[in-house]
């Protein structure tokens, strides 16, 4: 069966003037004019960049840290205002980093380690920056325990609590984590995903966090398998995602988790995934959606009003960034 591909240009009305980062947070209403399916918005401003994270605050997406073309790492955070169609700049993260773990708690966006040069350094950086406080510079926090630290993970939070899932720490790793925001307190030792995991996605709904596809240390080893944890318990084996992959991007949109792109893709010369599939826990099921108009690893996504927004990435496996920015809305 064929699958419809919608293509259209996002439109910025006459208040597309780029804002200042001056902590005041839209009401998360879209203006940018996303149709059903894929449609096309503003490049990243700073060029192309691929193993950032992007998270949502509000109306605006956050784009951090990566690696761009010439293959620097950066330190740049990038803001797109839905409501205005526009990017911005916000307070450079303290040390240039990729393969960042990412979430929000409330208005707070948290970084909770990442990976340092091209060497993938693993490291337990934790900072935290509130867009609505007007600070202009990131907050430090004490690292991750010694000998956890990692980048290339899954993390979301429940509550006050941010969980860490798998992640690359010199090869794949199945250790599970968790920061209690509220007092800085790790705990360490939760139940371990069922085998290493990293460049995976995923996501929060209904107070568990599910850990969806990724690698077991190289390309090649790619899986399927996704994994629900309840805070409490362990981890419970759920439908497995119909096309194995990782170095995917995942949002929450309703009662979905949409999996989008990744890497190893035996079939492309590029080596990169197009699929764009939706995974409903409540009836452990998955569906096919309409595949990516610029199929791309390597990248974050996060969801404004409904919408999955999709910054950078790369369009061949392993390096080969761009600035394609595109959003979906089913």
């Amino acid at each position: 069966m064929r699958r419809l591909l919608v293509l259209a240009m996002v439109g910025c009305g006459d208040g597309a003037s780029t804002p200042p980062v001056d902590g005041s947070e839209p009401d998360a209403v879209s203006t940018c004019g996303p149709a059903a399916g894929w449609t096309l918005a503003p490049a990243l401003a700073q060029g192309p960049a691929q193993e950032t994270a992007t998270v949502a605050v509000g109306s605006r997406l956050y784009v951090l840290g990566g690696i761009n073309d010439s293959l620097a790492v950066l330190a740049t955070v990038q803001v797109f205002d839905t409501s205005t169609c526009a990017w911005s700049m916000g307070p450079a993260l303290p040390r240039p980093v990729h393969h960042i773990n990412a979430t929000t708690v409330g208005m707070t966006i948290w970084i909770i380690g990442a990976m340092e040069t091209l060497n993938f350094v693993p490291v337990g950086h934790v900072w935290s920056w509130d867009p609505s406080s007007g600070a202009t510079t990131w907050t430090e926090h004490a690292a991750m325990p010694a000998g956890t630290q990692r980048g290339a993970a899954v993390s979301g939070a429940i509550g006050t609590t941010i969980y860490v899932a798998g992640g690359l720490r010199n090869g794949a790793v199945s250790d599970v984590s968790a920061l209690e925001t509220t007092t800085g307190t790790w705990t360490t030792g939760l139940p371990s995903l069922p085998g290493d995991r990293d460049h995976g996605c995923g996501g929060v709904l209904g107070g568990k966090l599910y850990v969806v596809g990724g690698r077991a240390g190289n390309i090649n080893a790619r899986t399927g398998s996704v994994e629900e944890y309840t805070p409490g318990g362990t981890w419970v084996p759920r439908a497995a995602m119909p096309t194995p992959r990782g170095g995917t991007a995942c949002g929450v949109i309703g009662d979905r988790i949409i999996v989008v792109g990744g890497e190893g893709n035996p079939a492309t010369a590029s080596g990169v995934f197009a699929e764009v599939e939706a995974y409903t826990p409540s009836t452990n099921t998955w569906e096919m959606l309409t595949p990516m108009i610029s199929p791309r690893h390597g990248m974050g996504a996060a969801v404004v009003a409904g919408s999955l927004y999709v910054p950078g990435g790369a369009d061949k496996q392993a390096f080969g960034a761009v600035a394609t920015h595109d959003v979906f809305t089913p």
